[in-house]
């Protein structure tokens, strides 16, 4: 298979040309992913980047991005393929006219024209290159987690009616989690390993300013430290990088150029999604909440 990076250089650069900015831990995984041919299983906390991570592989390396959004619930007839069973029904009822026998019939309905791929298989079977994300892969049952061994080990899937459908092309992989429950060894030992956490002020600030251009340096980096700041209280929700960048293209929409506590106590609620992560915040910052306007009106006058 064609080697899609040169150097773990080149994946930095190239992943920076699609506006994500990765530091040589996340690049040299990468690299390796597509050396060893070996899914990266990428966990860490909400809204750091993780499935960002696998659009912008996809995009710098002009593939076809396939994801498989993981549920409690996900079973195989939504992951890999099921049978167009209203199909069969009316090839059924058709051949019963034609008095074909039931082994002519079976062989007839249990064949491609009746199977519906599902994002698994569909990976497998893609002429083009692509890049397979399997997202919160950590919300679905242990038993839907063995469907993908299959998968990761050999890159087919065994569908009992057709037989075994084997990969036409190795994709590049990335399995994303939230730690929300601990996955099976199975799993991790088809896996490379990789922990994207919060980026430290200076890579968010560059983050910010690659995201949101026209921001300017100062401000870029205040509102880096803000966040920082704020992701040290115990939140129920920390504000994820791209409620950072929606902060930043706030202040700029307001034309603020400046994050003083009255801007804070305005612009909180874009960083923030509960109102006792809100009221904890600003007591931790000494921000007060900002005027209704009817209290507003009463001080005036």
């Amino acid at each position: 298979m064609a080697e899609r990076f040169a150097s773990v250089a080149d994946v930095t650069e190239r992943l920076r040309s699609v506006s994500y900015l990765a530091d040589t831990g996340i690049a040299g995984v990468v690299f390796l992913a597509d050396r060893l041919e070996k899914p990266v299983l990428v966990e860490g906390p909400a809204g750091v980047g993780k499935t960002e991570l696998a659009k912008a592989v996809a995009a710098t390396t002009g593939s076809r991005l396939i994801r498989l959004q993981c549920y409690e619930g996900l079973d195989e007839a939504k992951a890999i393929y099921e049978w167009n069973y209203k199909k069969q029904l009316l090839r059924i009822q058709a051949d019963r006219e034609h008095e074909r026998d039931w082994e002519t019939v079976e062989s007839d309905i249990f064949s491609e024209p009746f199977l519906l791929t599902r994002p698994l298989l569909e990976a497998i079977r893609a002429d083009e290159p692509v890049v397979l994300l399997v997202d919160e892969v950590d919300r679905v049952e242990i038993e839907t987690e063995a469907l993908l061994l299959e998968v990761l080990s050999d890159f087919q899937v065994s569908i009992p009616e057709l037989g075994t459908i084997v990969g036409k092309r190795r994709p590049l992989v990335f399995l994303t989690s939230n730690n929300t429950r601990e996955l099976s060894e199975a799993l991790k030992r088809r896996c490379l390993y990789l922990h994207v956490d919060y980026p430290d002020v200076e890579r968010e600030k560059e983050i910010v300013r690659v995201r949101v251009p026209g921001i300017d340096d100062e401000l870029a980096q205040q509102i880096a430290k803000v966040v920082g700041s704020i992701r040290n209280i115990d939140l129920k929700k920390a504000p994820s990088i791209s409620e950072t960048i929606d902060w930043a293209r706030t202040l700029l929409y307001l034309g603020r150029n400046e994050v003083t506590p009255e801007v804070l106590g305005e612009t909180l609620h874009v960083l923030l999604k509960y109102q006792t992560d809100i009221a904890k915040a600003r007591k931790e910052l000494g921000v007060d909440a900002p005027a209704s306007p009817a209290s507003a009106a009463a001080a005036r006058r």
